[in-house]
């Protein structure tokens, strides 16, 4: 390797896709971070010894205010993005979530708002082409049978 090639940090990550069912069908759940303009779905890095499932459960809980229950794994997400100077290789594991109820503390500090939406508003609304797509999966899902047993 030549001077100066900068190392690979790689990140991993967890997340949710949390879906609600009221008198109007199905809302999901999008955040924005304190201090963005950006829309995402809830995420955040998997802790030291924790595996993927609790850590997505842990960050929708504090970044989303939510309890929620597990479904199904959706899949990954992949991406590139350079912190403090350092490049790093994302990995988010994302699963699909239903809503149970709001935590009595709502969510926290890393959050400025948190919106439930139906499926073509909280799409347009994403910032990310990745968190569209792992939403769009989400539906997929849901749609192709699992619905069933949440109608």
């Amino acid at each position: 390797m030549g001077e100066g090639k900068e190392k690979l940090v790689r990140g991993f990550s967890a997340g949710g896709v949390v879906f609600k069912k009221d008198g109007r069908g199905f809302r999901w759940l999008i955040i924005k971070p304190a201090g963005t303009n950006r829309w995402q779905l809830p995420k955040g890095r998997i802790d030291k010894g924790e595996g993927s499932e609790t850590a997505a459960l842990r960050e929708v809980e504090e970044e989303g205010g939510v309890e929620v229950k597990l479904v199904k794994k959706i899949g990954a997400s992949q991406y590139f993005f350079t912190f403090q100077g350092q490049k790093i290789f994302k990995t988010v594991v994302y699963f699909l979530m239903e809503y149970l109820s709001d935590t009595k503390d709502g969510y926290d500090h890393e959050v400025d708002e948190t919106l439930f939406l139906p499926f073509k508003e909280a799409y347009e609304k994403l910032t990310f082409k990745d968190d569209k797509e792992i939403l769009k999966r989400a539906k997929e899902i849901l749609d192709s049978g699992i619905q069933g047993s949440f109608v």
